[in-house]
């Protein structure tokens, strides 16, 4: 895959894609946003609900706690009803838990919507990245970082949406979510055709089973502890910054550039010059070295760190996809499905600790914590580097074989 060049203006090209491929990546950005909406509006949330800065970060635990389990049911689900019927239902789920979380009047309630967003977005987050990668022209390489274009869009536009709604009622995001989500249901459903089924269903524990394979146990572990220090950023950073939701949503839209750039733009290119595992574990180190600074430093900064965490979270969000796709004989949904069930419980455990954390110590201890996360997971990829390396390379022709028909087929 490093030897393509998915910006080739041919027919391969990012760029130049059918309809349904635009129209979920589209909807998948702003399942993204949905992520990072809330970021500049957490201290108003916090406020107009009377809760702890600690209660308020449960709207990301309860939301990728649920998203963690989930992943168990994705594939059960699209290898039933299929691609299209699962994205629709993860979908609709989405417009009503993200409207009924305007709605709430208390952080209890709004944390249970929260949770039911979270079923929502696995299933069309999962089987979203699965329709991208069989229905893209130019195969898997393409695919990825198209996906990764519409992640890194989603979670710079998160927070800028959060900030322009939030700033006159924190309420106003979650509506604005849900309407645009439902604009993103109507394009699958006018774009989008069934994908066949696949001939053989899978089951709840076909993606805990794929995580029997060396590689992909490697790589969904040093995602684990990457995920702990990436979310320690994303959910306890606005509160040590302390913005307003302007200000906040600026320096998160800053911090979502530099997440798509160097994700789309600068990862594939180091990968192609330094190899995936190198360019990984460099920005691991990098990115721990950046959260010692945050949590140390002086106001300014912390908002300056802040940003440039973008490019390494960037970085390492695309070689852990494609790792996770195509390190094991596992067929990409489920090799997906396991992976990503491993890495959310880190993103439901952060946002919570964090905050536990500082009022049993203090505000530099989080970050340091974070930073430790991050070597562990560089650790994990430099133990295993020879493994990694192996099977990747011996199962990229059975990939690039794979890549010409649907990815829900075995």
């Amino acid at each position: 895959m490093q030897g393509e060049d998915p910006f080739d203006q041919g027919a391969g090209s990012i760029l130049r894609q059918p309809k349904a491929v635009w129209a979920t990546a589209g909807a998948s950005v702003v399942a993204f946003m949905g992520i990072g909406l809330v970021d500049p509006i957490l201290p108003s949330i916090a406020k107009g609900l009377e809760a702890t800065p600690s209660q308020v970060s449960l709207l990301f635990t309860s939301y990728f706690l649920i998203t963690a389990v989930a992943m168990l049911v994705t594939g059960f689900v699209s290898s039933r009803i299929g691609g299209r019927k699962t994205l629709l239902t993860g979908l609709a789920l989405v417009v009503v838990f993200a409207a009924l979380s305007g709605t709430s009047s208390s952080v209890g309630e709004l944390v249970g919507f929260r949770a039911g967003w979270g079923l929502g977005n696995a299933l069309f987050v999962s089987t979203s990245l699965a329709v991208i990668v069989g229905a893209a022209a130019g195969g898997s390489a393409a695919a990825i970082l198209l996906y990764e274009s519409a992640l890194g869009l989603g979670m710079a536009c998160g927070p800028l949406l959060g900030a322009l709604l939030g700033d006159a009622n924190w309420r106003y995001p979650f509506f604005g979510t849900a309407a645009l989500m439902a604009i993103g249901f109507i394009c699958i459903t006018a774009f989008l055709k069934e994908q066949p089924k696949p001939a053989r269903k899978t089951s709840l524990l076909d993606p805990i089973k794929a995580l029997g394979h060396g590689g992909l146990a490697s790589v969904a572990a040093s995602a684990f502890f990457y995920n702990y220090a990436f979310f320690t950023i994303l959910a306890f950073t606005p509160f040590v910054l302390n913005l307003t939701p302007y200000r906040s949503g600026a320096v998160f839209f800053a911090w979502g550039l530099l997440l798509a750039v160097f994700s789309v733009l600068v990862a594939p290119r180091l990968q192609k010059r330094f190899g995936s595992l190198k360019v990984l574990g460099a920005s691991l180190v990098l990115l721990a070295a950046d959260l010692l600074i945050l949590g140390y430093g002086n106001h300014t900064t912390a908002i300056v760190c802040t940003i440039v965490s973008g490019a390494f979270i960037g970085m390492n969000n695309t070689v852990y996809t494609e790792l996770a796709l195509g390190v094991s004989d596992a067929p990409r949904p489920v090799a997906s499905a396991g992976y990503n069930f491993v890495r959310w419980f880190a993103a439901a455990a952060a946002p919570y600790l964090a905050p536990k954390i500082e009022e049993w110590s203090n505000v530099h201890i989080p970050f340091v914590i974070a930073a430790v996360a991050a070597v562990v997971g560089a650790a994990v990829v430099w133990i295993r580097r020879a493994a990694l390396t192996h099977e990747a390379r011996e199962l990229e022709p059975r990939h690039a074989a794979e890549d010409g028909v649907t990815v829900f087929a075995d």
